[in-house]
């Protein structure tokens, strides 16, 4: 009993923090939206902002509780299957492990759902996922090789954006399709969401520390990076074989339509997808659990917990992202693209740099790589360098409507500058900026984000040109973050040549005794 209660006290302390980190997460957003209530530009009556406080509010517990779950949950079940297959050395069994997990959690992934209710009307939905799901488990069997042979993630990122880029130019030239490669580059952002990134993070960490040698850590960091690639690549070849996209119609944004159905339906509808996700996860698991883990009861009870809080607060997360967030940031975009497409871009780089702050698989990889790395980046810098790419990416995005110009022209400068980098600063930061990418292109990007982006292509360029300029938004954050993490590492670098030049300068200056004696 005694050790019951102290696991409960320690659970709730936990939790208090939790919350009151996610209270600071959601704080600037909701800030932002409340001042901009307040203005002329956009025109939001008493009971939405009702609506829109009492949805802030589940986010912030519905982030509080998730963040514990994963902490208590996904993280440790990844670590463990990690390291109990690859002390098993049964490599068959590990990859077939990889490939399915890969596959199944993507299928249930509540981001892509979102992405593909979108683009329902010119591709089937159920397609759509199963072939994003097949290029996630491609490519985390891949990134376990890698993990495995400690071969070199730069170097096969390069081949992978080479393939995807003669993929895109394919695309280009069916005359009929070439306006879904926007959606086609969404796919590799939307794919790695808060049931994925936490699990898929962990198995990294466990077979790399297992598997041991030098680096351990910087090698235990890319499968976020590989498996937003292969979602890319497996759309690309599916758009190419796919009707044209000549009956694309805008959803219905507005918040009575989808509040049509009632408040509760749509509480059901999201705990029977979050459901089904973590179904996947501990059924995975448990046959593992009996046939190599072994884990103690005890660890086995704290899992279930997790889970618990786990399925809670992402329900409520995804609930209010649905009903509250996505209705307002269809309204925000299309009022203030007629209000002044400047202002629009201004607001878009501010909201871009706070709404990645309640991402909550973003608060999963800050506290993985400040633990991972002793320290070395921390979740302040991680957090700064976030803030910045994805405050960048949106305003890139909008102007790109407002000029009507392809996504293309920001990509390949974009990821040839990425890829550059990773051959300037240390390996560990090209690891993490490429994992990163993936992260923050969470729930409120595809629910919030998108949203507001079409609004925007709404009014300025008109329906027929969402799928085309809208969409590319996700793929935009994915990308940013890649430039902005390595910029670090750059700094990195010559802070750490200035101090030994300071050093060398000190020694040669030193009059008293020009002569060092090393003992």
């Amino acid at each position: 009993m005694s050790e019951s209660k102290a696991l409960a006290k320690s659970i709730w302390v936990r939790l208090k923090d939790k919350l009151v980190e996610a209270l600071t997460s959601v704080l600037p957003v909701s800030v932002i939206v409340l001042l901009l209530s307040l203005t002329p530009w956009v025109d939001i009556s008493v009971s939405d902002l009702v609506m829109f406080v009492a949805g802030a509010l589940m986010l912030i517990v519905g982030i509080g509780l998730f963040n514990l779950g994963a902490d208590m949950a996904m993280t440790p079940m990844g670590q463990y299957v990690g390291e109990g297959l690859t002390r098993s050395k049964k490599l068959g069994l590990l990859l077939t492990v990889a490939f399915f997990m890969g596959l199944l959690i993507t299928v249930a992934e509540p981001d892509l759902s979102v992405l593909a209710s979108q683009v329902s009307a010119i591709m089937n939905g159920k397609v759509l996922i199963l072939t994003v799901g097949v290029g996630v488990g491609i490519m985390l069997l891949l990134g376990v090789v890698k993990i495995i042979f400690h071969a070199d993630l730069t170097s096969i990122l390069l081949y992978c954006y080479m393939i995807l880029f003669c993929l895109a130019a394919l695309l280009m030239d069916n005359d009929d399709n070439w306006p879904l490669l926007s959606m086609c580059f969404d796919s590799g952002g939307v794919t790695t969401g808060p049931i994925t990134v936490p699990f898929i993070m962990a198995l990294g960490v466990g077979i790399a520390l297992s598997v041991g040698g030098r680096n351990a850590n910087e090698n235990s960091f890319g499968l976020i990076a590989l498996c937003s690639v292969g979602p890319i690549a497996a759309v690309l070849v599916l758009s190419m074989f796919a009707d044209a996209p000549t009956n694309y119609q805008v959803p219905d944004y507005s918040m009575d339509a989808i509040l049509s159905g009632g408040l509760g339906h749509i509480i059901l509808e999201t705990m029977s997808d979050v459901a089904q996700s973590l179904i996947l996860i501990i059924v995975f698991f448990f046959v593992l659990q009996s046939i190599v883990l072994k884990l103690p009861n005890t660890k086995i009870i704290q899992i279930l917990v997790g889970i618990v809080y786990t399925f809670v607060g992402l329900v409520l997360f995804l609930s209010a992202a649905e009903m509250v967030f996505m209705p307002l940031g269809y309204r925000i975009g299309l009022a203030l693209a007629e209000a002044n497409p400047v202002i629009l871009i201004v607001f878009a780089f501010i909201i871009g740099m706070v709404v990645v702050l309640a991402e909550p698989a973003v608060h999963v990889l800050n506290n993985q790589v400040s633990e991972i790395t002793g320290g070395e980046v921390t979740r302040g810098q991680m957090m700064s360098a976030l803030s910045i790419g994805v405050g960048i990416s949106i305003g890139l995005s909008v102007i790109r409507i407002y000029y009507d110009f392809s996504l293309l022209y920001y990509l390949i400068p974009g990821y040839a500058i990425s890829l550059g980098l990773s051959f300037l600063v240390p390996r560990l930061y090209t690891a993490i900026a490429f994992d990163s990418g993936g992260v923050a292109s969470g729930p409120l990007t595809s629910s919030f984000i998108l949203p507001m982006v079409v609004g925007a292509c709404m009014s300025m360029q008109g329906q027929s040109k969402v799928l085309e300029l809208a969409f590319g938004v996700v793929a935009m954050v994915a990308m940013t973050p890649l430039i902005t993490i390595q910029c670090l590492g750059f700094k990195s670098v010559l802070a750490t040549r200035y101090r030994r030049k300071a050093a060398f300068r000190r020694i040669l200056a030193a009059a008293d005794d020009p002569i060092i004696y090393f003992e």
